[in-house]
């Protein structure tokens, strides 16, 4: 109930030195300006290589490290109490890595905002929801059920015109208009599997239809 994911422990990474410090590394960073030992390199689902349709449902406190994850879901469903915030530049840290995983769900003059005033302000469900970073709000105790919902309708559909459905997306977020374009036509006919293009058919050709509700 309090928080999806806070980031970090930095009680311990920074005064017990465990987490990520081993010699004489501290909180990631080596000795040398150069190098930086991200520790949530491998935490977000397309940084994992993981192509299937992940929904995050967020209920509770949502910050830092959080947004390695947010960044790189396909939508969020946030329950009514739900915040989200960076506190990196509060704590005298440069916050880079997490707001520009969710500057592909933030408007640019809101994800700087919510950078620079760090532990100052807290995005609410609502205002996540206004902006577009949130597809739907509900309450704490729908958020399951909304979110199993949406996840049971995808997983409905064929598993080879979602992911080339989803493929076309982000190389479109990615890649820009253009280039995601000139690459659609092979998405195409890769993700239009015969025998899913026949039950799509006859699904249409028999009238049945799905049940549908709107949001």
């Amino acid at each position: 109930d309090k928080a999806f994911c806070t980031g970090i422990d930095r009680k311990e990474t920074m005064e017990q030195g465990v987490a990520f410090t081993t010699g004489d590394r501290m909180t990631g960073w080596l000795t040398s300006p150069w190098m930086f030992d991200d520790p949530g390199e491998n935490i977000g689902p397309k940084s994992c290589r993981l192509w299937k349709p992940v929904i995050a449902a967020v209920n509770g406190m949502a910050c830092g490290g959080a947004f390695y994850m947010l960044g790189e879901t396909e939508f969020i469903i946030a329950a009514e109490h739900a915040t989200f915030f960076d506190p990196h530049v509060t704590y005298g840290m440069t916050a880079a890595y997490e707001p520009i995983h969710m500057m592909s769900k933030i408007p640019f003059p809101e994800i700087m905002r919510m950078t620079l005033l760090g532990n100052s302000e807290r995005l609410s469900a609502r205002r996540a929801y206004e902006i577009g970073m949130v597809t739907q709000v509900v309450p704490q105790e729908g958020l399951r059920e909304a979110a199993a919902w949406v996840a049971q309708r995808i997983a409905d559909a064929p598993q080879v015109a979602v992911v080339g459905s989803m493929r076309a997306l982000w190389a479109g977020l990615e890649m820009g208009r253009s280039n995601a374009l000139s690459i659609s036509d092979i998405l195409t006919r890769l993700g239009n599997e015969p025998s899913a293009l026949e039950a799509g058919q006859e699904k249409f050709t028999t009238g049945s239809r799905e049940k549908w509700r709107l949001r």
